[in-house]
C-alpha cells in the first residue's frame, strides 16, 4: 500500500552540511534552528498550547539520504563503521522510508515558526510531524541498549591563538553561541571512526555562514585552526 505524506514545515538550521552534525540530538545544546511551518499550519491554531511544552519530537525526512532500494543491513558509526547491523537495530540515516526522529528543546513559539535548540538536523530538512514530549511516557528509566548505553566520550577541543577570537567575533555578529556550538560538535569527533588522519590533514565544516577548519595534532585531540566567514 502506498501512502503519500507532505511536510508541515522546513528546518532552517545552523548545520549547512551533513559532516559534523551530532549523531544524536541533545549532544550539542548550542545547536540552534527554526522550524518554519507551511500552510495551513502557519496560522497559529496548529501550535496553540505548545508553549506549555519544553521539548518536542520531530518526525522528519532524511532528504539527502533517500534511496530507491531499501537496505536490510547498515554500518552504524557508533560501531566503528566496519560492523554490519540490521537497519531496524540502528538509527542510521539509511531508512526504508527515509524517516528520522529527534527530540529537541522548544525555545519559543512564534506565529508560523518554532525556535529550537539541541538539534541534529541539516538545513532544509522537511518535518513531517510534531509531537509534544511527555516525560512520564517517553522516559523509561529501566530501558537498555547494549550497543549505545551511554553517550560517546568527548575528545579534547583546543583552539589556536587566532581561531578563538575569530569565533567570538562571529558569535557576536550572528547573535549565536558559536564557540559552544563548535566545541560541542567537534568534541563528538566527526571523522569516520575507522580513520586515523595524519596531523597535517585539515578538516572543515560550515556552521551558519562561517567555515571552521581543524586538525588532529593527537589521536584524541582536535585543534581548531581558523573560523572564517564564507565568501
Amino acid at each position: 500500500m502506498q501512502h503519500t505524506v507532505s511536510p508541515v514545515g522546513i528546518v532552517r538550521s545552523c548545520f549547512k552540511e551533513k559532516f559534523a552534525i551530532p549523531r544524536q540530538p541533545q549532544l550539542a545544546p548550542a545547536a540552534r534552528g527554526v522550524l518554519e511551518l507551511l500552510p495551513p499550519f502557519d496560522q497559529g491554531d496548529a501550535v496553540q498550547g505548545l508553549e506549555q511544552v519544553s521539548h518536542v519530537w520531530l518526525l522528519f525526512l532524511f532528504h539527502e539520504a533517500l534511496e530507491e532500494k531499501p537496505r536490510l543491513k547498515v554500518r552504524p558509526p557508533r560501531l566503528g563503521g566496519n560492523k554490519s547491523m540490521g537497519v531496524f537495530a540502528t538509527r542510521a540515516t539509511h531508512r526504508p522510508n527515509g524517516i528520522g526522529q529527534s527530540v529537541v528543546r522548544l525555545e519559543g513559539v512564534e506565529p508560523g515558526r518554532l525556535l529550537l535548540s539541541g538539534i541534529d538536523l541539516l538545513d532544509g530538512t522537511p518535518v513531517l510531524d510534531i509531537k509534544p514530549y511527555v516525560p512520564y511516557a517517553d522516559s523509561i528509566l529501566q530501558a537498555t541498549n547494549q550497543m549505545a548505553g551511554a553517550a560517546p566520550e568527548p575528545i579534547a577541543v583546543q583552539w589556536s591563538d587566532t581561531a578563538l577570537p575569530q569565533a567570538r567575533e562571529h558569535a557576536l555578529r550572528l547573535g549565536e553561541p558559536l564557540v559552544a556550538l563548535i566545541e560541542q560538535c567537534l568534541a563528538q569527533d566527526p571523522r569516520p571512526a575507522y580513520q586515523v588522519p595524519p596531523p597535517e590533514r585539515v578538516y572543515g565544516v560550515r556552521f551558519w555562514d562561517v567555515q571552521v577548519r581543524w586538525h588532529y595534532p593527537a589521536i584524541d585531540t582536535i585543534r581548531v585552526l581558523e573560523v572564517v566567514r564564507e565568501a
